[in-house]
């Protein structure tokens, strides 16, 4: 309900603000004192007039200015909270990456220290069967 209004405003400020409203205040200003100048009104009401337009208009743009400035500082404190929960979720993505990555490490070092594991195993079992094939060697020539 409120975004009718805003855009009503938002709309006068932009007519108000373009060369047909230049064009339209000019000819209005001419006006009044074309009729001064032709005696259809006086100096003193005609000035009156002008003085007291001007300043309703003026009153009433400072207002529809101010408005569409605290309507675009809300905006923008919207747009705040947003990158901060953006920001909060990438630093969580980040730990997460982390995480993964230090798992990731952890299962590279127990695989490595496996394959180390069993590369010692293969030694030691290497280094049984020779002394087993050494100790038949000896059998078979001693036999």
């Amino acid at each position: 309900m409120e975004r009718g209004p805003i855009t009503l405003i938002e709309k006068i400020i932009s007519w108000v603000g373009s060369v047909p409203s230049l064009i339209l205040h000019t000819i209005i200003f001419i006006a009044f004192f074309a009729l001064s100048f032709s005696g259809f009104l006086s100096w003193d009401l005609m000035f009156l007039i002008l003085t007291t337009i001007v300043s309703l208009e003026a009153i009433y743009l400072a207002i529809f200015i101010q408005m569409t400035v605290n309507r675009h500082a809300q905006e923008l404190e919207e747009v705040s909270e947003d990158v901060e929960d953006i920001q909060e979720d990438i630093d969580e993505i980040q730990e997460d990456l982390e995480e993964i990555s230090e798992e990731e490490g952890e299962e590279v070092a127990a695989e490595e220290e496996r394959k180390r594991r069993q590369m010692i195993t293969l030694e030691t079992l290497t280094k049984d069967v020779q002394r087993v094939l050494t100790d038949l060697e000896a059998l078979e020539q001693k036999g």
